[in-house]
């Protein structure tokens, strides 16, 4: 018998697990970048920081195994959703509210978000964990038929946390600040409902949860034998063949995207109208500088867009045009390979990138013509994907599939990382024109790159 005595079904369960595990991720990186970029914190320290939050997610294969050996999944993901329920009404009790125009002049100094930035990391970290012992609790819980019939269900309450995050949550950040014209209060407030939906499910988990019997801490002998399969999971990884050009793959193949995703959500916030102060880059905590750099920078080139106006178009209707390329692409894969669909998928993946490119220098005001723009880059990043993850599925074949897969996605987290850390301070060097033809032409190391793997890939 695999669950309970109360014998709960998966559906009491697998849709809330799968929900409550997307909203802190897209929370924290996502919905921050927007959040920062609204109250008046410049480009270069808000991608450089938001990018630093990032890093719980590229490392949490480390403190994988201290999951799997202390206290049950169970445990693990009641006490982190707890945990994570305490850090929002943190960030609700701690969050600054600089003035209105401090805001306007894009001169609100990130020391000010000090706790904020705290109580994010502890969420990063604590979501993190939740991700491990989310997936391990879905194998424990119930029996392998199960599991293959809420597949499904687990990735389609994952993608719709993606959107009540990035869509619904902004969109009530926006409906807020448009009739109080308080953009500070309008954060709190969305943070608040995050933390109260973050404590009526773990609320609800007390409850339905099963317990699984097989959902165990591991005794000794097999917490050594854990711990040396995990050392040799790492050593098959780095002495595979083609292991060098994999890795290279893996981070250079996302290489522009790299730079976009950071500074989509600030470009389409920002003002039209583009100037040229003299600023001074500071980068510091609690106070200290740790970093100074003197430059003519450049402020405004966006879009104006509300807040509303960005939950609609690039956090509902962009995420579904987003997952629809992805769903979509996966067919393709599937029915031609991965090596007759990489070219398409690469042309799928770079292209539409330069529709901001075309926003930047015309700053259309039409809503239909940017949600198009956004939908239809949106689309073919899905698509494109799409190989990069048959890719990495490809390259973790072996005996130990599941932990070089991890691995994988390590890599792919650092991808990310790299391009989100300069992002900003090239944006503010020479403007939004500038920044997305330089995010572009990056794009020629994923062809590079392609290329490469292509000739090595088989059919």
């Amino acid at each position: 018998m695999v669950n309970d005595e109360r014998n709960i079904s998966p559906w009491a369960w697998v849709p809330t697990l799968y929900f409550t595990e997307g909203i802190p991720y897209f929370l924290v990186n996502n919905i921050s970048v927007l959040m920062f970029a609204k109250m008046g914190v410049t480009n270069d320290q808000l991608a450089f920081f938001t990018t630093l939050l990032y890093f719980p997610w590229f490392l949490k294969g480390l403190w994988s195994p201290f999951v799997e050996i202390y206290r049950t999944k169970r445990w693990w993901i009641i006490a982190m959703q707890a945990l994570m329920t305490a850090l929002c009404l943190g960030l609700v009790l701690t969050f600054p509210h600089p003035d209105a125009a401090t805001i306007a002049t894009k001169s609100t100094s990130i020391s000010i978000f000090t706790w904020s930035l705290i109580f994010f990391i502890i969420t990063a970290f604590a979501s993190a964990t939740h991700d491990i012992a989310a997936d391990g609790y879905y194998m424990l819980a119930h029996d392998e038929k199960s599991q293959a019939r809420f597949v499904g269900i687990r990735s389609t309450f994952y993608r719709l946390a993606m959107i009540f995050s990035q869509g619904i949550l902004v969109y009530i950040a926006g409906y807020i600040e448009n009739r109080t014209y308080n953009i500070p209060l309008s954060w709190q407030v969305t943070i608040g409902v995050t933390g109260l939906i973050m404590l009526l499910v773990t609320l609800y988990h007390c409850w339905c949860l099963p317990k699984p019997k097989a959902d165990q801490a591991i005794h000794i002998k097999t917490k050594e034998e854990a711990m040396r399969e995990l050392k040799d999971s790492f050593a098959t990884f780095f002495t595979k063949p083609g292991v060098g050009l994999a890795i290279g793959f893996m981070l250079l193949y996302r290489l522009s995207e790299g730079f976009l995703v950071k500074l989509c959500a600030p470009f389409l916030s920002d003002p039209v109208g583009e100037r040229v102060p003299a600023n001074i880059f500071r980068i510091g905590l609690f106070g200290k500088t740790w970093f100074t750099f003197t430059h003519d920078v450049h402020i405004g080139g966006g879009l104006a867009l509300g807040t509303d106006t960005i939950g609609i178009l690039y956090g509902t209707i962009g995420v579904i045009c987003l997952l629809l390329g992805g769903i979509l692409g996966g067919l393709y894969i599937s029915r031609r390979g991965l090596k007759r669909s990489l070219w398409l998928m690469v042309l799928a993946l770079t292209l539409p990138s330069f529709v901001y490119v075309y926003m930047a220098h015309q700053q259309p005001e039409s809503f239909w013509l940017i949600g198009g723009a956004i939908s239809f880059e949106n689309f073919g990043y899905g698509f494109g994907f799409s190989a990069y993850m048959m890719y990495m599925m490809h390259f973790s074949e072996g005996k130990y599939k599941t932990a070089h897969y991890a691995i994988c996605t390590a890599f792919m987290a650092l991808s990310m990382m790299i391009p989100g850390f300069i992002a900003g301070f090239i944006q503010l060097l020479w403007g939004y024109q500038a920044f997305f033809w330089i995010a572009n032409a990056c794009s020629i190391t994923t062809f590079i790159i392609t290329y490469f793997v292509y000739k090595k890939l088989k059919e």
